[in-house]
Parts: structure tokens; C-alpha cells; sequence
């Protein structure tokens, strides 16, 4: 499925359950479950806008992330261009995020003003064959497009949860019209949040194995993105971002955050041991020796 297809229906899934949650309110508060629908799914579609045009600023706003020229990481922009010369890709801009938590996201609308961003603690971590592994894979994303689509789903199903938290803590006071709906508010507050979440989960989690596999394609070397993961996952374990918003986790190329006994249901991304065996797989069906 194309990204602009994926994009449209999320779009309409999303802004469904945003407008649920709009009828929930109408009913329960005003009695008016026509103007509530409308009004949360004209904030929706203003969301979705915003999301469109300001995703990128937004994001690298939210990890303090800083443009940087050529002289600034020769290292990084050296591994940049050879990952773009082998996937026929124009340069993106770069970006460091000063936090010793290894890791690396893309974000933007399209191939020609995408950024891609490392944290300081990723350049310290890993071999030069390995930060190209990990640029391979976030080019994999700007190319079919995933990072609107994950940005997006990510903004969205944060404004639903948001909507849902409201919701119920305006209900804690309800009167005896408020108590006989009672129900509606448990099924709303309960199935609308994790019904946006598994959606955005599901694109991030299907969209992670594919990026892998053409990112290790482009430089030849499946075994470096999986020996990269490998020492990111252990990074990151001991060391989570302390920064952002965990609604934005899928945009990373492994979760920079981290809760216990968390449900892989849940989780933004693949294992890791699934990943690796992935592209140990590909290095053996085509192969590649690196």
C-alpha cells in the first residue's frame, strides 16, 4: 500500500475516533451529540493540518535537536552522503540531539526537506559501518514516507488520548442524567484511546522490519544495522531519553523510551532478537557479507 494511501486512511480512521469521542461529550454534557461530533472532527482535521506542515519543526523542537553544517560532524555527514549516493537519494538536512541516549529519527513531508537526527550519544557509540546501517535504515524511512505518516498518527492519537483524559475527569462530577449515560463514558474512554493507539502501533511496528531490510539493501551490509540495533537496544535500556514526548517514540529507530512489563502489543517497535534474525536472514539469502 502506498504511503499517500496509508496516509489518507489513517486520516480517516484517526479523525473517526476523534469524532467518537466529540459525540461522547455532546451526548453526555450538552445533549448535542451532532455539534460535539463536528466540533472535534473540525479539530481533528485542524490537527491533521498542522501535523502536515509543522511535523518536522515540531518534533525537533520537542528533542532540542540542532541543524548543523558539514564542518560541524564530518563523520556523520561522510556516512550521509555514501548512504545517499547508494539509495539514489538527495542529502537531508542533519540534526544532533546533545543527550548521551543512543539513537537516531527522520522526520519532514517528503524526501526533498527531510532531517534526519542523531543524538550525540549515538556518534560516540558506533563504528563507521554501523552509523551507516542506522542512516540506511532512517533513508528507507524518508523514501517510502513513513515519517509523515508516523508523525502524524503520533499527534493524533496524542490529542485523542488527551481528549479522552478530559473526558473523564469532567465526568467525575456528573449529575443523575450524567450517571444513567454512564456506560457510554466507560466504552468511549476505554476502547477510543487503545483503538488509536494499536492503529499507530501497528503502522510504526510493520513499517520498522521493511526499513530495516531496505536500508541494509542499500549499503550492502544487513549484519552492521544489526549489530547497530543490537548496541542500541542495550543503550537505551540503561540509558532512556529524558526528554520529548513518548507519543513520537515510533519515529526512532529503536524505542528511546522505556516502562516495565510493558506488553509488546504496545510496544512502538519489533523486538530487537526478531530484527536482528531478520537481517542475519537477508545476509544469508543475498549474500552480503558485512
Amino acid at each position: 500500500m502506498g504511503a499517500a494511501i496509508r496516509m489518507m486512511l489513517m486520516f480517516l480512521v484517526l479523525s473517526a475516533l476523534f469524532a467518537i469521542i466529540g459525540w461522547a461529550i455532546g451526548s453526555y454534557f450538552f445533549g448535542d451529540w451532532i455539534l460535539g461530533s463536528l466540533v472535534f472532527l473540525a479539530i481533528s482535521i485542524a490537527i491533521n493540518g498542522v501535523s502536515y506542515f509543522m511535523s518536522s519543526k515540531i518534533v525537533l523542537w520537542s528533542y532540542g535537536a540542532k541543524l548543523i553544517q558539514p564542518n560541524e560532524a564530518p563523520k556523520l555527514y561522510k556516512a550521509i552522503q555514501k548512504v545517499c549516493l547508494k539509495s539514489d537519494m538527495p542529502l537531508p538536512k542533519l540534526a544532533i540531539v546533545d543527550t548521551p541516549t543512543p539513537n537516531a529519527f527522520a522526520t519532514g513531508r517528503n524526501k526533498n526537506n527531510a532531517v534526519v537526527a542523531v543524538t550525540t550519544g549515538i556518534l560516540n557509540l558506533l563504528s563507521d559501518d554501523e552509523l551507516e546501517g542506522v542512516l540506511a535504515h532512517e533513508m528507507a524511512h524518508v523514501k517510502d514516507r513513513d515519517i509523515l505518516v508516523m508523525t502524524i498518527a503520533a499527534t493524533i492519537v496524542g490529542a485523542i488520548s488527551f481528549a479522552s483524559r478530559m473526558l473523564f475527569w469532567s465526568s467525575l462530577g456528573g449529575s443523575n442524567r450524567r450517571d444513567s449515560n454512564g456506560w457510554l463514558l466507560i466504552v468511549v474512554m476505554v476502547t477510543v484511546p487503545i483503538a488509536a493507539l494499536l492503529i499507530r502501533l501497528a503502522i510504526s511496528r510493520s513499517r520498522e522490519y521493511k526499513a530495516d531490510r531496505e536500508g541494509a539493501i542499500f549499503i550492502q551490509r544487513p549484519r552492521s544495522l544489526a549489530n547497530a540495533l543490537a548496541k542500541l537496544e542495550k543503550g537505551n535500556t540503561r540509558n532512556p531519553i529524558n526528554r520529548g514526548n513518548p507519543a513520537s517514540a515510533s519515529l526512532f529507530i529503536v524505542n528511546p523510551f522505556r516502562g516495565a512489563a510493558m506488553l509488546s502489543i504496545f510496544s512502538t517497535h519489533p523486538p530487537i532478537e526478531s530484527r536482528i534474525k531478520k537481517l542475519e536472514a537477508l545476509a544469508q539469502e543475498k549474500g552480503f557479507i558485512g
